[in-house]
């Protein structure tokens, strides 16, 4: 990966990881009830269920590419093919909240933790995000691509728990304002719908060469 290719994942991985989801929910969430604290354990936690989604995309995508280029053009294309389709439908998107259960039970910073973790291991679009964002940026001509992936899913799990350590912070303070503030949501989306579809027809001409 060149250095231009490698800027533009970590752009791209900046702004996906501060669109609204299931972890920063759940991050939001223990941040507005329990505090700044509880937020970063949650996020911690949601960083070790990262972990091995990032772990099984260097298990399986590694497989695939050594065993079928074929297999990993098609995966390159599908992949190319949902980032639009996420792109599109977030720009579209005429949501303009961000739910958090303000009365959220208190529980311990071990439970919190493990929350978070489980959040991120049982959220499937985490595990279609890897197959279809990943692909895009790995050189199979410079081979160890196992590296590679493992890499750039550590670069995009530190930069998601920046977020979430961040999320914490915010809403730990102003968490009731910031999730319902419209202008911040649909800023959010519409920035991210852009840079996923101009991401995904870029790889899918790119693929092509």
């Amino acid at each position: 990966m060149d250095l231009q290719n490698f800027l533009l994942f970590a752009l791209a991985s900046f702004i996906l990881n501060i669109t609204p989801g299931a972890d920063m929910l759940c991050v939001a969430t223990r941040s507005t009830g329990q505090g700044v604290k509880a937020g970063i354990i949650s996020s911690l936690g949601v960083m070790v269920g990262c972990i091995v989604h990032a772990t099984a995309a260097v298990i399986g995508l590694s497989a695939v590419i050594a065993s079928s280029a074929t297999a990993f053009t098609i995966i390159k294309y599908a992949g190319a093919a949902y980032l639009i389709y996420l792109g599109i439908r977030s720009f579209l998107s005429k949501d303009n909240s961000f739910s958090i259960a303000e009365n959220s039970e208190a529980v311990s910073g071990q439970k919190i933790f493990i929350q978070g973790a489980i959040t991120n291991v049982l959220n499937p679009k985490v595990a279609l995000f890897f197959l279809a964002f990943l692909p895009q940026f790995i050189n199979v001509t410079q081979g160890n691509t196992a590296f590679q992936i493992l890499f750039l899913g550590t670069w995009f799990n530190v930069s998601g728990t920046f977020v979430n350590i961040l999320v914490s912070l915010f809403f730990g303070k102003v968490g009731k304002w910031l999730s319902t503030s419209p202008a911040f949501i649909q800023w959010q989306e519409k920035i991210t719908g852009a840079i996923l579809i101009v991401l995904g027809i870029k790889v899918a001409i790119s693929s092509r060469r």
